[in-house]
Protein backbone atom coordinates (compact mmCIF):
# COMPACT_ATOMS: atom_id res chain seq x y z
CA UNK A 1 0.00 0.00 0.00
CA UNK A 2 2.81 2.60 0.89
CA UNK A 3 3.91 1.99 -2.69
CA UNK A 4 0.76 3.90 -4.01
CA UNK A 5 2.02 7.03 -2.14
CA UNK A 6 4.71 9.18 -4.36
CA UNK A 7 5.75 12.24 -2.90
CA UNK A 8 7.46 14.54 -5.04
CA UNK A 9 9.26 18.08 -4.10
CA UNK A 10 9.03 21.35 -6.23
CA UNK A 11 11.29 24.43 -4.73
CA UNK A 12 11.21 27.99 -5.72
CA UNK A 13 13.05 30.45 -4.48
CA UNK A 14 11.70 33.09 -1.84
CA UNK A 15 13.34 36.64 -2.84
CA UNK A 16 12.21 40.12 -3.27
CA UNK A 17 10.95 38.84 -6.95
CA UNK A 18 8.47 35.64 -5.70
CA UNK A 19 5.24 35.14 -7.10
CA UNK A 20 3.24 32.46 -6.29
CA UNK A 21 2.24 29.85 -8.38
CA UNK A 22 -0.83 29.26 -9.00
CA UNK A 23 -1.31 26.30 -6.86
CA UNK A 24 0.28 28.02 -4.01
CA UNK A 25 -1.52 27.94 -0.45
CA UNK A 26 -3.21 31.29 -0.84
CA UNK A 27 -3.24 31.36 2.93
CA UNK A 28 0.65 30.88 3.21
CA UNK A 29 2.86 33.20 5.12
CA UNK A 30 4.63 33.79 1.21
CA UNK A 31 1.78 34.44 -0.51
CA UNK A 32 0.29 36.62 1.83
CA UNK A 33 3.30 39.06 1.79
CA UNK A 34 3.74 38.79 -2.51
CA UNK A 35 0.92 40.07 -3.07
CA UNK A 36 -0.41 43.43 -3.86
CA UNK A 37 1.00 47.33 -4.86
CA UNK A 38 3.46 46.82 -2.47
CA UNK A 39 4.70 43.62 -2.94
CA UNK A 40 8.31 44.24 -3.45
CA UNK A 41 8.60 46.35 -0.61
CA UNK A 42 6.89 43.82 1.63
CA UNK A 43 9.28 41.07 0.66
CA UNK A 44 12.57 43.22 0.68
CA UNK A 45 11.66 44.66 4.03
CA UNK A 46 10.74 41.03 5.41
CA UNK A 47 14.41 39.53 3.83
CA UNK A 48 16.18 42.60 4.90
CA UNK A 49 15.06 41.91 8.47
CA UNK A 50 16.13 38.40 9.05
CA UNK A 51 19.56 39.25 7.27
CA UNK A 52 20.02 41.71 9.95
CA UNK A 53 18.83 39.35 12.93
CA UNK A 54 20.90 36.61 12.07
CA UNK A 55 23.90 38.86 12.21
CA UNK A 56 23.04 40.00 15.18
CA UNK A 57 22.65 37.03 16.37
CA UNK A 58 25.77 35.57 15.16
CA UNK A 59 27.94 38.52 16.03
CA UNK A 60 31.45 36.50 16.53
CA UNK A 61 33.79 37.50 14.01
CA UNK A 62 31.35 39.85 12.53
CA UNK A 63 31.98 43.29 13.62
CA UNK A 64 30.19 45.00 10.72
CA UNK A 65 26.91 42.89 11.56
CA UNK A 66 26.91 42.66 7.74
CA UNK A 67 29.06 39.05 7.08
CA UNK A 68 25.82 36.51 6.06
CA UNK A 69 22.52 36.55 4.08
CA UNK A 70 20.19 33.97 4.73
CA UNK A 71 18.77 32.52 1.41
CA UNK A 72 15.41 30.81 1.27
CA UNK A 73 13.52 28.30 -0.75
CA UNK A 74 9.90 27.39 -0.55
CA UNK A 75 9.71 23.38 -0.60
CA UNK A 76 6.19 22.05 -2.21
CA UNK A 77 5.74 18.44 -1.20
CA UNK A 78 2.96 16.87 -3.80
CA UNK A 79 1.79 13.36 -2.73
CA UNK A 80 0.41 11.50 -5.96
CA UNK A 81 -2.37 8.22 -5.06
CA UNK A 82 -1.74 5.47 -7.23
CA UNK A 83 0.57 4.61 -10.04
CA UNK A 84 2.31 7.39 -11.10
CA UNK A 85 0.36 9.27 -14.03
CA UNK A 86 -3.03 7.90 -12.76
CA UNK A 87 -3.92 10.13 -10.80
CA UNK A 88 -3.07 13.91 -10.22
CA UNK A 89 -1.18 15.38 -7.12
CA UNK A 90 -2.11 17.25 -4.43
CA UNK A 91 0.38 19.74 -2.69
CA UNK A 92 0.77 17.99 0.56
CA UNK A 93 2.51 20.78 2.68
CA UNK A 94 5.32 23.43 2.22
CA UNK A 95 7.83 24.29 4.11
CA UNK A 96 11.04 26.24 4.15
CA UNK A 97 14.55 25.54 3.06
CA UNK A 98 17.25 28.37 4.38
CA UNK A 99 20.92 28.45 3.06
CA UNK A 100 23.52 31.03 4.23
CA UNK A 101 25.95 32.87 2.69
CA UNK A 102 28.85 34.19 4.09
CA UNK A 103 30.30 37.08 2.16
CA UNK A 104 33.60 36.81 4.02
CA UNK A 105 34.46 33.39 2.96
CA UNK A 106 31.73 33.25 -0.24
CA UNK A 107 30.46 29.86 1.07
CA UNK A 108 27.08 28.77 1.38
CA UNK A 109 25.99 26.09 4.15
CA UNK A 110 23.17 24.20 4.36
CA UNK A 111 20.62 25.97 7.35
CA UNK A 112 17.17 23.83 8.68
CA UNK A 113 14.68 22.64 6.36
CA UNK A 114 11.08 23.13 8.12
CA UNK A 115 10.90 26.79 9.90
CA UNK A 116 7.24 27.35 8.44
CA UNK A 117 4.83 24.86 8.22
CA UNK A 118 1.85 25.17 5.66
CA UNK A 119 -0.69 22.40 5.00
CA UNK A 120 -4.03 21.77 3.42
CA UNK A 121 -5.31 18.63 5.38
CA UNK A 122 -3.78 20.60 8.69
CA UNK A 123 -6.35 23.48 7.38
CA UNK A 124 -9.34 20.59 6.75
CA UNK A 125 -8.59 19.35 10.58
CA UNK A 126 -8.50 22.54 12.18
CA UNK A 127 -11.10 24.42 10.07
CA UNK A 128 -13.44 21.57 9.00
CA UNK A 129 -13.04 18.60 11.40
CA UNK A 130 -12.91 20.23 14.44
CA UNK A 131 -15.95 22.74 14.14
CA UNK A 132 -17.54 19.71 12.88
CA UNK A 133 -17.43 17.56 15.87
CA UNK A 134 -17.72 20.27 18.67
CA UNK A 135 -20.93 21.57 17.06
CA UNK A 136 -23.56 21.86 19.78
CA UNK A 137 -21.39 20.47 22.14
CA UNK A 138 -21.06 22.17 25.72
CA UNK A 139 -17.53 21.52 26.26
CA UNK A 140 -14.70 21.45 23.88
CA UNK A 141 -13.19 18.31 23.07
CA UNK A 142 -10.81 16.93 20.31
CA UNK A 143 -11.62 13.42 18.79
CA UNK A 144 -9.53 11.02 19.15
CA UNK A 145 -8.08 9.80 15.90
CA UNK A 146 -7.94 13.87 15.21
CA UNK A 147 -4.36 14.53 12.83
CA UNK A 148 -3.60 10.41 12.51
CA UNK A 149 -3.64 11.03 8.98
CA UNK A 150 -1.77 14.12 8.50
CA UNK A 151 0.51 12.48 10.97
CA UNK A 152 1.27 9.49 9.06
CA UNK A 153 1.42 11.59 5.66
CA UNK A 154 4.06 13.90 7.23
CA UNK A 155 6.30 10.59 9.25
CA UNK A 156 5.88 9.29 5.88
CA UNK A 157 7.55 12.44 3.65
CA UNK A 158 10.32 11.97 6.34
CA UNK A 159 11.24 8.85 5.61
CA UNK A 160 10.66 8.55 1.88
CA UNK A 161 14.00 8.51 -0.12
CA UNK A 162 13.16 11.64 -1.97
CA UNK A 163 13.26 13.43 1.75
CA UNK A 164 16.44 12.10 2.07
CA UNK A 165 18.20 12.29 -1.09
CA UNK A 166 17.36 16.02 -0.75
CA UNK A 167 17.65 17.01 2.70
CA UNK A 168 20.79 15.93 5.36
CA UNK A 169 19.06 16.36 8.51
CA UNK A 170 15.20 16.13 10.05
CA UNK A 171 13.04 19.25 9.88
CA UNK A 172 12.91 21.70 12.46
CA UNK A 173 9.12 23.45 12.30
CA UNK A 174 9.05 27.08 14.50
CA UNK A 175 5.79 28.66 15.36
CA UNK A 176 4.22 30.90 17.69
CA UNK A 177 3.54 29.71 20.96
CA UNK A 178 -0.36 29.02 22.11
CA UNK A 179 -2.46 32.37 23.18
CA UNK A 180 -4.06 29.94 25.92
CA UNK A 181 -1.23 28.45 27.85
CA UNK A 182 1.16 30.03 30.63
CA UNK A 183 4.37 29.35 30.33
CA UNK A 184 7.45 29.19 32.74
CA UNK A 185 10.37 30.56 32.74
CA UNK A 186 13.72 28.17 33.19
CA UNK A 187 17.31 28.34 34.58
CA UNK A 188 18.28 26.54 31.54
CA UNK A 189 19.76 28.91 29.29
CA UNK A 190 21.81 28.75 24.74
CA UNK A 191 23.91 31.11 23.57
CA UNK A 192 21.88 31.61 20.92
CA UNK A 193 18.26 29.86 21.38
CA UNK A 194 18.21 31.67 25.01
CA UNK A 195 16.05 31.14 27.72
CA UNK A 196 13.68 28.21 27.74
CA UNK A 197 10.35 27.94 28.97
CA UNK A 198 8.28 25.18 29.76
CA UNK A 199 4.71 24.69 30.37
CA UNK A 200 2.33 21.96 32.18
CA UNK A 201 0.28 21.29 29.63
CA UNK A 202 0.24 20.52 25.70
CA UNK A 203 -1.90 22.93 23.43
CA UNK A 204 -4.06 21.28 20.53
CA UNK A 205 -1.45 22.57 17.99
CA UNK A 206 1.38 20.06 20.24
CA UNK A 207 -1.21 16.93 20.15
CA UNK A 208 -0.95 17.86 16.81
CA UNK A 209 2.59 17.76 16.16
CA UNK A 210 3.44 14.70 17.86
CA UNK A 211 1.18 12.85 15.90
CA UNK A 212 3.97 13.98 12.99
CA UNK A 213 6.41 12.54 15.43
CA UNK A 214 7.53 16.14 16.72
CA UNK A 215 8.02 17.24 20.10
CA UNK A 216 8.01 20.53 21.42
CA UNK A 217 10.94 23.15 23.16
CA UNK A 218 10.21 26.44 23.97
CA UNK A 219 13.15 29.32 23.75
CA UNK A 220 12.55 32.93 24.20
CA UNK A 221 16.15 34.12 21.83
CA UNK A 222 18.48 36.97 23.17
CA UNK A 223 16.99 40.12 23.04
CA UNK A 224 13.34 38.46 21.41
CA UNK A 225 9.97 39.01 23.84
CA UNK A 226 8.52 36.45 23.70
CA UNK A 227 9.22 32.90 23.69
CA UNK A 228 8.87 30.67 20.19
CA UNK A 229 7.72 26.60 19.96
CA UNK A 230 10.56 24.53 18.40
CA UNK A 231 9.23 21.21 16.96
CA UNK A 232 11.72 18.57 16.27
CA UNK A 233 12.45 15.07 15.94
CA UNK A 234 16.46 14.42 17.99
CA UNK A 235 18.17 16.31 20.04
CA UNK A 236 17.59 20.09 18.83
CA UNK A 237 20.16 21.64 21.03
CA UNK A 238 22.60 18.74 20.05
CA UNK A 239 21.47 18.03 15.84
CA UNK A 240 22.21 21.40 14.50
CA UNK A 241 25.29 24.03 14.81
CA UNK A 242 24.55 27.80 15.80
CA UNK A 243 24.43 29.27 12.51
CA UNK A 244 21.92 26.61 11.45
CA UNK A 245 19.95 27.45 14.77
CA UNK A 246 19.84 30.70 13.94
CA UNK A 247 18.72 30.67 10.10
CA UNK A 248 15.66 29.19 11.89
CA UNK A 249 14.95 31.61 14.33
CA UNK A 250 15.73 34.88 11.98
CA UNK A 251 13.28 33.58 9.82
CA UNK A 252 10.65 32.89 11.92
CA UNK A 253 10.79 35.30 14.14
CA UNK A 254 10.55 38.05 11.60
CA UNK A 255 7.27 36.17 10.14
CA UNK A 256 5.94 36.40 14.00
CA UNK A 257 6.86 40.14 13.86
CA UNK A 258 4.79 40.93 11.22
CA UNK A 259 1.86 38.31 11.74
CA UNK A 260 1.96 38.32 15.27
CA UNK A 261 3.11 41.77 16.73
CA UNK A 262 1.44 42.26 19.46
CA UNK A 263 3.12 38.86 20.50
CA UNK A 264 6.49 39.17 18.96
CA UNK A 265 7.33 42.94 18.66
CA UNK A 266 5.66 43.86 21.69
CA UNK A 267 7.75 46.77 23.92
CA UNK A 268 8.08 45.01 26.56
CA UNK A 269 9.82 41.26 26.76
CA UNK A 270 8.07 38.28 28.80
CA UNK A 271 8.34 37.59 32.37
CA UNK A 272 8.59 34.58 34.54
CA UNK A 273 5.66 33.59 33.54
CA UNK A 274 3.92 34.43 30.48
CA UNK A 275 0.79 33.68 28.65
CA UNK A 276 0.82 35.43 24.73
CA UNK A 277 -1.84 37.44 24.34
CA UNK A 278 -3.20 38.60 20.73
CA UNK A 279 -4.97 41.83 22.64
CA UNK A 280 -1.95 43.13 23.80
CA UNK A 281 -1.91 46.79 22.74
CA UNK A 282 1.75 47.85 23.20
CA UNK A 283 3.45 46.81 20.45
CA UNK A 284 5.13 48.08 17.58
CA UNK A 285 4.44 47.41 13.85
CA UNK A 286 6.99 46.84 11.12
CA UNK A 287 6.92 47.71 7.32
CA UNK A 288 5.43 45.16 6.16
CA UNK A 289 1.61 44.78 5.22
CA UNK A 290 0.06 41.59 6.12
CA UNK A 291 -3.69 40.41 6.46
CA UNK A 292 -4.62 38.54 8.80
CA UNK A 293 -7.84 38.75 8.62
CA UNK A 294 -7.82 37.07 5.36
CA UNK A 295 -5.47 34.35 6.14
CA UNK A 296 -8.28 33.13 8.75
CA UNK A 297 -11.13 33.27 6.49
CA UNK A 298 -9.09 31.58 3.61
CA UNK A 299 -7.69 28.28 5.65
CA UNK A 300 -11.74 27.65 6.30
CA UNK A 301 -11.79 27.71 2.04
CA UNK A 302 -8.83 25.73 1.94
CA UNK A 303 -9.85 23.26 4.66
CA UNK A 304 -12.90 22.73 2.39
CA UNK A 305 -10.48 22.79 -0.89
CA UNK A 306 -8.92 19.45 0.81
CA UNK A 307 -12.01 17.94 1.74
CA UNK A 308 -13.00 18.27 -1.74
CA UNK A 309 -10.42 17.18 -3.49
CA UNK A 310 -8.13 15.16 -1.55
CA UNK A 311 -10.47 13.57 1.76
CA UNK A 312 -13.10 12.66 0.19
CA UNK A 313 -12.33 11.45 -3.64
CA UNK A 314 -9.34 8.83 -1.91
CA UNK A 315 -11.19 8.01 1.57
CA UNK A 316 -11.17 4.47 0.82
CA UNK A 317 -7.52 4.21 -0.22
CA UNK A 318 -6.55 6.66 2.55
CA UNK A 319 -8.24 5.04 5.19
CA UNK A 320 -6.92 1.36 4.39
CA UNK A 321 -3.35 3.24 4.21
CA UNK A 322 -3.61 5.10 7.63
CA UNK A 323 -4.66 2.07 9.27
CA UNK A 324 -1.73 -0.26 7.49
CA UNK A 325 0.95 1.97 7.69
CA UNK A 326 3.29 1.39 10.75
CA UNK A 327 4.79 4.71 12.00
Amino acid sequence: MTKDLTFAIKTVAFNEDYQPAENTRVTTNFANLARGERRQENLRNALRMIDNRFNALAYWDNPKADRYTVELDIVTVELTIGAEGKSASFPLIEILKSTILDKRTNERVDGIVGNNFSSYVRDYDFSVVLPEHNKGQAKFNIPESFGDLHGKLFKAFLNSDIYRANFGKPPVICISASSSKVYHRTENQHPVMGVEYRQDEFSSTDQYFAKMGLKVRYFMPPDSVAPLAFYHVGDLLGDYTNLELISTISTMETFQKIYRPEIYNANSAAGALYQPDLKHQDYSVTRVIYDRDERSRLAVEQGKFAEEHFIKPYKSVLDQWCASYAS
